[in-house]
């Protein structure tokens, strides 16, 4: 029974979320219900006992993809009435969108239900191991048949970040606004860093 209420729960408050990150007039609100849409996300895998799937939901989506999408959400200048006019133009080609996705669902449902559809069957090689979570198992299937698959992906992930990071923080002939000198920085004279100041009562400071 309260798997049941918490199935409903969970699933209610996804679509509701679902619905406001559309719905939502100011952009990081809709950031916002996304992280929510995530975390009820996270609790139904859990109920179905894929508590891996939930584990990556809240790490990589949530603390990773939803912050990284606030933070540049919230510093970009972004003009909301120009934002609703791009929604408005939009608009019919979103519902055509819609219809098409819509469409294809319930012919794949309708397909499915008909028998035209073989899905494939397990063939009991990646089996679980007995006795041993999701985590565990799907660690050791990684570890061992798709290690140099895991590996190869991680070295990917790595080259590009160091790309990312070389392209960011190459140096300009004329130099940048922002830009660090850590020699300048390691030179400077602790001393001339900070001065102390000590206004009166109900007058500003002078700089």
């Amino acid at each position: 029974m309260i798997q049941i209420i918490a199935f409903y729960l969970f699933a209610a408050l996804v679509i509701a979320s679902a619905v406001m990150v559309i719905m939502a007039r100011n952009p990081v609100h809709s950031v916002l219900w996304l992280i929510l849409a995530f975390f009820n996300a996270s609790g139904l895998m859990v109920l179905v006992g894929a508590e891996f799937i939930a584990m990556l939901l809240l790490i990589v989506y949530v603390g990773a993809v939803a912050v990284l999408f606030l933070f540049v959400v919230m510093m970009l200048d972004i003009d909301f009435a120009e934002l609703r006019a791009g929604f408005i133009a939009n608009f019919p080609l979103g519902i055509a969108i819609a219809l098409i996705l819509a469409a294809e669902l319930i012919f794949g449902i309708g397909a499915y239900q008909a028998g035209q559809l073989d899905l494939g069957v397990a063939d009991g090689l990646a089996s679980p191991m007995l006795e041993a979570s999701n985590t565990a198992s799907i660690g050791a299937l990684l570890y061992s048949d798709y290690v140099f698959l895991f590996e190869a992906a991680g070295i990917i992930l790595l080259v590009a970040m160091v790309g990312a990071i070389v392209l960011t923080h190459r140096k300009h002939p004329g130099g940048r606004r922002g830009h660090q000198d850590i020699g300048k920085q390691n030179r400077r004279n602790p001393d001339e860093a900070t001065v102390m100041r000590q206004p009166e009562v109900g007058k500003g400071v002078e700089l």
